[in-house]
């Protein structure tokens, strides 16, 4: 399958909502011949600069993507006619939706009309992804994010236990570079694509589990969940995975996947809302999650015992079920959907505390704020904490100790208990 015409000869920029993702999907990009590449790492230089043209009424994560694009648009080698945005879009209550709008919008008042905003919807699960260079891509992106995903939750389970400070960043950033390495080739069919991953993703296994490490379960486990952008991205979120580790305790981290399997869910409500439960569309969208499912349960299987205790949902359904009592999920929309249900799963899986990562002023956030207190006192008054991100300074190693106290003084107490895999024994 060739290049879309409007890609052909561009570079591709994709934001680092997760750096590990996007550099996996990137790399998937370029089996297909679209030149993908990261976005810039963001900056205060870069978030200073996307503050020139916003108002404060943005979402925070507008920002922080609107700088890393600023700063490309700034480069000296900046080319309107070879340079392509990517910038998903969604419905719902959230200001995502207008991202890509006012982007667009920028580049036509920056006289920038040949450079292009590729902005493919949540509203049929992101398909307008496989258009630019047919199915290939769609299954090869999908791939490449859960192998990003499977790497970043290896980090975070070995890293907080890691002997020599900085061995598990330098696997992780191996392990992700061999991954990129298979999803880059040209020319290689599915199943051949498959079976590299796999090995590939079994090598990097083998990588984790060499790390000199001493496993210890007095550390706190900390379910993260939240608005998906401020969460996944470090520069956003001001590294506070990193000082959950540093206050002692691990980072159970709601992953990229699970947004792609909620889009999958409402894709197929929207199509039977449309009176098609029997039709071709629905035949595609269920083929379609058979699919990724099938991708799903082989690029894990390597990690099997690695992952005992952490695993994932079998499917996105057990999410939204725990959710219903508290945001229903044909009512309410989108991610604090996906926040509640997710707390409630990690606490059932033995967590010993949740942390909300939101932007500022988030509709998804804030109401989540007002359902976890019925939330925690419903189950045991396991410790919820949101934490809000705008940019601007805070003491955040005073007001995650505060509630790492909290989180210990509830595992002490709990009573769900967790599942170790063997080497915490």
């Amino acid at each position: 399958m060739g290049v879309a015409p409007e890609l052909k000869g561009r570079t591709l920029y994709i934001p680092r909502m997760t750096y590990g993702g996007a550099k996996a999907f990137a790399a998937a990009t370029r089996s297909v011949g679209i030149n993908g590449q990261l976005s810039p790492e963001s900056s205060k230089r870069t978030l200073e600069l996307a503050k020139h043209y916003t108002s404060g009424d943005e979402c925070y994560p507008q920002q922080v993507t609107l700088g890393e694009f600023l700063h490309v648009m700034r480069s000296k080698d900046f080319v309107p006619g070879k340079t392509a945005f990517f910038m998903p879009t969604a419905g719902g209550p959230c200001r995502f939706g207008q991202y890509a709008t006012y982007m667009k919008r920028l580049l036509r008042d920056f006289g920038y009309q040949e450079a292009i905003v590729v902005s493919p919807t949540s509203d049929n699960s992101y398909d307008e992804v496989g258009k630019e260079a047919g199915a290939e891509l769609m299954r090869t992106g999908w791939r490449a994010l859960v192998c990003a995903d499977i790497l970043r939750k290896m980090l975070l389970r070995t890293r907080p236990y890691e002997l020599h400070k900085g061995d598990t960043d330098q696997v992780y950033e191996e392990s992700l570079n061999s991954i990129c390495r298979v999803l880059e080739r040209k020319g290689v069919k599915h199943k051949e694509r498959l079976a590299q991953l796999v090995d590939a993703m079994t090598e990097a296994r083998g990588k984790f589990r060499s790390i000199p490490a001493r496993y210890d379960k007095s550390r706190p486990l900390i379910g993260v969940v939240g608005e998906i952008f401020c969460r996944l991205n470090r520069f956003s979120n001001d590294e506070l995975i990193r000082i959950i580790e540093e206050q002692g305790g691990e980072a159970w981290l709601s992953d990229v996947s699970e947004w792609i399997w909620y889009t999958n869910w409402d894709q197929v409500k929207n199509i039977i809302r449309k009176g098609k439960k029997v039709s071709l569309e629905m035949l595609g969208a269920r083929l379609k999650n058979y699919i990724q499912k099938q991708d799903e349960h082989a690029l894990l299987e390597p990690f099997h015992e690695d992952l005992r205790g952490y695993e994932e949902p079998e499917h996105i359904e057990v999410v939204l079920n725990y959710s219903e009592r508290y945001l229903p999920p044909r009512g309410s929309l989108g991610e604090m959907v996906l926040s509640a249900g997710k707390a409630i799963y990690v606490y059932e899986k033995g967590a010993d505390g949740i942390v909300d990562i939101s932007p500022f002023t988030c509709m998804n956030g804030i109401t989540c704020e007002a359902i976890y207190p019925n939330l925690s006192r419903d189950h045991d008054g396991i410790p919820i904490r949101i934490f809000y991100f705008d940019g601007t300074q805070s003491n955040l190693d005073r007001d995650m100790g505060i509630f790492m106290e909290l989180a210990k003084s509830y595992q002490r107490r709990k009573k769900k208990k967790r599942v170790y895999p063997s080497c915490f024994n």
